[in-house]
């Protein structure tokens, strides 16, 4: 009789155990996935472009932010920009007190520590949230998803020791609540977006900033010491807000403004694109914590139920 409840406590004790392990494992790899602390902009936060030499542009491009340029506050081709919202503010105090903000920025994003090493291409990975640091210049051709693991404060930064170049048509995307507000590219030289991509995060460059045509940005193009150019671009600057969760493009769409913020402005655009394989899109990780608790409480109770059933066929 006494091994019987012995063996009935010790099933208790094992559920116990397994799910305060399980429990700690869920709790780690949320903390895995919500990655380091974002970078603050400061007053460099409203602004959508923000150059140091001055911005040109070509063509229809349209912005939703601040912008402008300090010290050199030439803007080239501005009589074709449509700035939905937000302020030009050329070169006044506001600007000169965000490119500021942004060498703070720029040199937080840099002096992040313990960095994951990223190797080749950035095409066709999915990175949950971290430090990510590139050998030397960072390419990205076709798609890059990025995993918010169903923490909404996930955060990425990249940090590129040369230039930032993306090839035409290349794709930042988010699964599982990533938001383009909470991805940051500190990039040492200059940064180059090919034609027809969608781009999301703030850029932050040593130097220049260069988008080919027909380029989307769900984020910031903040150049330091450079210029800013222009030609026939969307840039939307991204904002925290509580992202859904599944596979989203790399930005909502504005509704201010119509056009798309981040990725495509079809509805199309949100659904998990064709080109990512379903090898690249994991299982979210909380799915099999959970399981794994429910079983463990499921093993404790049966645990207690038969120490009770024990103690009641003793006294009786």
């Amino acid at each position: 009789m006494k091994r019987r409840i012995h063996g009935a406590k010790l099933l208790f004790s094992a559920g116990i155990s397994v799910t305060l392990a399980m429990g700690m494992l869920a709790g780690g790899q949320m903390a895995n996935a919500a990655g380091p602390t974002a970078v603050d902009l400061g007053t460099a936060e409203s602004f959508a472009v923000l150059a140091g030499t001055g911005i040109t542009n070509t063509g229809a491009t349209t912005i939703n932010g601040d912008v402008g340029s300090y010290p050199t506050t030439s803007q080239t081709g501005f009589g074709t920009v449509k700035l939905v919202t937000g302020t030009n503010h050329h070169g006044d105090a506001i600007t000169a007190g965000a490119k500021s903000a942004l060498t703070t920025a720029y040199l937080d994003a840099a002096g992040r520590t313990a960095p994951i090493a990223v190797t080749g291409d950035l095409g066709g990975k999915t990175l949950v949230g971290g430090v990510y640091n590139a050998a030397s210049t960072l390419n990205l051709t076709g798609t890059l998803t990025l995993d918010g693991g169903n923490v909404p404060s996930s955060v990425w930064i990249f940090q590129a020791p040369s230039d930032l170049i993306t090839a035409s048509a290349s794709r930042v995307l988010f699964i599982n609540g990533g938001n383009p507000c909470n991805v940051f590219w500190q990039v040492t030289s200059s940064a180059t977006l090919g034609s027809g991509s969608t781009f999301a995060g703030t850029i932050l460059a040593l130097a220049s900033i260069t988008m080919n045509s027909g380029v989307t940005v769900n984020g910031r193009a903040l150049a330091r010491n450079g210029n800013v150019t222009l030609i026939n671009d969307t840039i939307t600057r991204a904002t925290c807000s509580t992202p859904t969760s599944g596979a989203s493009s790399g930005a909502s769409s504005s509704a201010s403004s119509g056009a798309s913020s981040g990725a495509s402005s079809s509805a199309s655009s949100s659904a998990t694109p064709a080109t990512t394989s379903t090898a690249s899109r994991p299982v979210s990780r909380d799915s099999t914590p959970l399981l794994a608790l429910l079983t463990c409480l499921a093993l404790g109770g049966l645990g207690v139920a038969a120490v009770e059933a024990q103690r009641r066929r003793i006294r009786s």
